[in-house]
């Protein structure tokens, strides 16, 4: 069975179609405000309880209204989940892959423009993020889904029928409907979240983070005009604590796809637990959660490559993506010869509005997160083990700015080594050149995360020692590159430890998650004698 192709990447230069195109369609949403509802078995509902969406890098600039789900709302979305499997597993898979590969069309095609400058406006992001995001890697997760799910009847049939005999596997979903709790950082992951469960047959609750309401409501109008029918997926901005707690309520909750915070994905596994007795099923649990994503270099390594992995790596997006380098191992002979040129190359990056092209960041998500990540600098500037070499400054008057920032540690195990930040700091332990396989036991064992990183080594013999001692420190392992930017179907993405359960979007492994299949016996030759050869008497 062929698969699919990757999504190409549009380059947005100067002078292209696609740059003026984007650049329109930016200034059109920039232009009106407009009402966010939930959608509940494929009605708009505007509840009146509205909260503002703000642009990250002005934010003053209100972008939409959002209707908030209470306690109603999200009841009747679970029971618009519930009464709608049936007729959704009635369509069959060819049914439910049509329909969300006329979704991948439709943004390959005129909604591309629509959800890239949604996400730019609502989270942030550069044309080229937005694009690899927002456009590719979702075009890639619905187009490569279908063909994963395809697979399924033919992959996992029994190998043996004897004679007289005829087994099978029927591929069902879960009983029952998922909630999909998303993050505001990856458009893409907002609409696989619950698309990924439904392509197989469940429904699902879908609610997206509150920093990502508009770009996320764009997909949703996306789905609903591909076809998608009500009920299947519900769309509801609201309280995450209170519509777990309303899912758990219900019988029919069969699963949890998350992608957020180790805290918060800890305490849901914890109410899961509590809610069993009341459940029809055991429910699935797929997270993906934190990082704290590094780069380890060899003393013979490609110098060069590896400044250009550490500022893309911990600065495209503002450091804002799971896999951002955020800590870096780096040989005092490398560190020596790399230091001035990275810090030269830093001080070069453009940071302002997603609108002007020229930027290479623009501003981190919310207050919050600002608060947050100035908090870190802040600490680390008062600390003897620890110097801020460039970058450490923000400003949040019109937007949430804050500057790349490179903090040079004496202690592997300090604050900015150890704990997640999710922002453009990047912190560098420098190590002896004779302490390779020190260092690597010391990456391997200074986090409580495992989700990606990377080994930058140019002898064959220095990346499998790597390789090796590093196996369970990273489920996306990158040699001589930077430890983000994982394809779909390409590098299936995920990581264990306190990162997550490791079911890999962008591969078959996590949509097999949502399926429970049925072994069907069929007997040919059907017994007429109740009695066993070895019940005769012996003469």
């Amino acid at each position: 069975m062929s698969h699919p192709a990757n999504e190409p990447i549009l380059g947005y230069e100067p002078g292209s179609q696609e740059r003026e195109s984007l650049q329109s369609e930016i200034d059109r949403q920039m232009a009106e405000i407009i009402e966010i509802p939930c959608i509940i078995n494929g009605e708009e509902i505007y509840t009146g309880v509205t909260v503002p969406q703000v642009i990250p890098h002005n934010h003053g600039h209100v972008l939409a209204n959002v209707h908030l789900a209470g306690r109603d709302e999200m009841e009747a979305a679970c029971a618009a989940a519930v009464a709608a499997q049936q007729e959704w597993i009635d369509l069959g898979l060819e049914g439910r892959c049509a329909i969300f590969e006329r979704c991948a069309d439709l943004l390959a095609g005129d909604w591309r423009m629509k959800v890239n400058a949604s996400t730019m406006l609502n989270q942030s992001k550069t044309a080229f993020q937005a694009e690899i995001d927002a456009a590719c890697e979702l075009i890639d997760f619905w187009r490569f889904n279908c063909h994963y799910a395809r697979g399924f009847h033919d992959d996992f049939q029994p190998l043996v029928s004897p004679e007289g005999v005829k087994n099978s596997t029927e591929i069902r979903p879960l009983e029952g409907f998922v909630l999909a709790i998303t993050p505001f950082n990856f458009t893409s992951i907002a609409a696989n979240l619950p698309s990924a469960p439904a392509i197989v047959g469940c429904t699902s609750i879908w609610k997206p983070s509150r920093n990502s309401y508009h770009s996320n409501y764009v997909l949703m109008q996306l789905m609903m005009e591909a076809g998608l029918p009500p009920g299947v997926i519900n769309f509801l901005p609201g309280s995450g604590a209170e519509i777990t707690e309303v899912s758990l309520a219900n019988p029919d909750f069969a699963g949890l796809h998350f992608t957020g915070s180790t805290a918060t994905f800890q305490g849901l596994w914890q109410e899961i637990g509590l809610a069993l007795p009341n459940l029809r099923s055991y429910p699935r649990i797929v997270g993906e959660t934190g990082g704290k994503d590094f780069v380890v270099a060899h003393p013979e390594c490609d110098r060069q490559g590896l400044l250009v992995a550490l500022l893309r790596g911990a600065f495209e997006y503002q450091g804002q993506k799971c896999s951002a380098a955020s800590r870096a191992y780096i040989p005092s002979s490398v560190w020596n010869a790399i230091s001035e040129d990275l810090c030269s190359e830093i001080g070069k990056i453009k940071m302002g509005d997603a609108r002007d092209f020229t930027n290479f960041m623009t501003a981190v998500i919310d207050q919050r997160s600002f608060d947050k990540i100035t908090g870190y600098i802040e600490r680390a500037a008062s600390r003897d083990t620890c110097t801020i070499i460039c970058g450490g400054d923000s400003d949040d008057s019109t937007g949430f700015f804050i500057e790349p920032t490179i903090i040079v540690t004496t202690n592997p195990t300090s604050e900015t080594m150890v704990e997640e930040i999710f922002g453009p700091v990047l912190t560098v332990y420098v190590y002896d050149d004779d302490e390779f396989e020190e260092t690597l036991r010391s990456c391997d064992e200074a986090s409580p995360y495992a989700l990606t990183g990377s080994i930058f080594a140019s002898n064959e013999e220095d990346i499998q020692t790597a390789y090796e001692a590093l196996r369970f420190t990273a489920g996306n392992f990158y040699i001589n590159d930077k430890p983000t930017g994982a394809v779909v179907a390409q590098q299936p993405f995920g990581g264990a430890r306190a990162s997550g359960t490791n079911d890999k979007a962008g591969g078959p492994l996590n949509l097999l998650r949502w399926i429970s299949p049925r072994s069907v016996k069929r007997t040919i030759d059907v017994p007429q004698d109740w009695t066993y050869p070895f019940m005769g008497a012996d003469e």
